[in-house]
């Protein structure tokens, strides 16, 4: 590896906090927002956004490719390697355009398929969350954008009484077969990558996800359940990997349906 793992994180943080300082000054003032070519939102907080993440992270690392989902959708795909980052610039575009809080700035770093580093910031909540190796934290960030105390975070043991997550905004029929195959009751709706947190810190044990996200929205929020003791795979059980191009059946960087778990594994991931 070219640089190392701290450096990384400290440069993510850097990144995401001076992305979220942008984000929340246009969300304060309002904006509006356009379609993108697959019908999705975006705004001018996607892309100022991005622009400040992408070149933080040039100025530090040269040398590794960036994939950033506006600069996807504006056909500026460079090629990767077995090593590269995964840019979300603002998740949750709906929660924010809907004046809702669970928006968030993601970053992640990828090497052979797996996410081994990222960063998850809400700004309007003043939290993040950050993992690598097998270390998660969550930080806690000031109305001046700086971090003023940090709390290493796990995943929970499965509990008989599971509590799941599920997408506030792209939630499915399947999810709801899901819960009742697994006789799981509890059922929270929340918008962007801050399910993956909640399963990180032990505030719930599983997020079914069976309508279509982009690896962009889940690398991060990832990374940091897996450091800190989750799993992400995909319905036949295998770890879900990244850099997903030349794919037959779908788009470059297009996820399967997948199951993220807190604490330990279920039978049905087993299978």
């Amino acid at each position: 590896m070219e640089f190392g793992r701290r450096a990384m994180l400290e440069a993510f943080e850097r990144a995401a906090l001076e992305a979220g300082k942008a984000i929340m000054q246009i969300y304060l003032d309002g904006c509006p927002s356009v379609r993108k070519a697959d019908n999705s939102p975006v705004t001018i907080a996607d892309e100022q956004a991005e622009r400040i993440i992408i070149a933080e992270l040039e100025a530090a690392f040269p040398r590794t490719p960036i994939i950033a989902e506006e600069s996807v959708a504006a056909g500026n795909v460079p090629a990767i390697g077995s090593s590269f980052f995964l840019v979300d610039p603002l998740d949750g575009t709906r929660e924010f355009i809907d004046g809702r809080r669970e928006f968030t700035v993601n970053i992640a770093y990828i090497s052979d398929g797996r996410p081994l580093a990222g960063i998850v910031y809400a700004p309007a909540l003043g939290i993040a969350f950050s993992g690598q190796n097998d270390k998660a934290e969550k930080l806690f960030i000031d109305d001046h954008f700086q971090v003023t105390r940090r709390a290493a975070i796990r995943v929970r043991p499965q509990p008989a009484d599971r509590m799941a997550l599920a997408s506030r905004s792209h939630n499915s029929p399947q999810t709801d077969v899901f819960l009742a195959a697994n006789a799981i009751s509890r059922c929270t709706n929340i918008g962007s990558s801050l399910k993956f947190c909640m399963l990180a810190e032990g505030l719930a044990d599983v997020y079914p996800r069976f309508t279509r996200t982009m690896e962009w929205d889940t690398a991060a929020g990832d990374a940091v359940l897996r450091a800190a003791g989750g799993s992400t795979v995909t319905l036949d059980g295998l770890p879900l990997t990244y850099g997903k191009i030349s794919q037959t059946h779908d788009t470059d960087f297009a996820n399967p349906n997948f199951i993220s778990w807190g604490g330990m594994r279920s039978a049905l991931e087993r299978a």
